[in-house]
């Protein structure tokens, strides 16, 4: 008896499709090379780096310190999305007329409003996002402190002897 001779009749007859038309086998064999490849399919092109490498590393240093309008919680520079795209191409251009990084700055902040910087000015209208968590941090404060004094106050009271017979009937109507 020879271990290693197969037959293809050893094999099952019905294909991952159900059918036994001899076409099957193709088939399950054609869905599991696209599958390989389906991820080789998704990728995408590379991003170009800049013409000027001294502008590239002021842009990827600026881009940092600015917030994806898409992601929210993602930096200008490590965000994937086409808009994020589009910024960094801009910043580039503006860099590239010669402004330096305060002037690119003051023109994302004109055009997308302060929301695009993580750091945004301590001024009138952001007193409230810089002051807001000291201003929560009191109020809790308080509020824990008095409620201790309450407690403190409750402890310190004794009981009288109305409390103590109410408390008796209610013992008993229970049991």
């Amino acid at each position: 008896m020879n271990l290693f001779r197969h037959s293809r009749r050893s094999l099952p007859s019905t294909p991952i499709g159900g059918r036994n038309d001899g076409r099957g086998w193709g088939r399950a064999m054609l869905l599991a090379a696209s599958l390989l490849f389906l991820p080789v399919a998704h990728a995408a092109e590379a991003v170009s780096v800049g013409e000027d490498p001294a502008i590239e590393q002021r842009m990827v240093k600026l881009s940092e310190e600015l917030r994806c309008l898409v992601c929210q919680n993602e930096s200008l520079a490590g965000s994937h999305a086409e808009l994020a795209e589009d910024l960094r191409r801009e910043i580039r251009v503006q860099m590239k007329a010669g402004k330096n990084d305060k002037e690119v700055i003051e023109y994302l902040t004109t055009r997308y409003g302060d929301f695009v910087l993580y750091r945004p000015p301590f001024k009138p209208l952001t007193y409230l996002l810089w002051l807001g968590p000291l201003l929560f941090l009191g109020i809790g404060g308080s509020v824990w402190y008095v409620t201790l004094k309450k407690r403190r106050d409750q402890k310190d009271s004794p009981v009288d002897e109305k409390q103590l017979t109410a408390a008796a009937q209610l013992l008993d109507e229970k049991q």
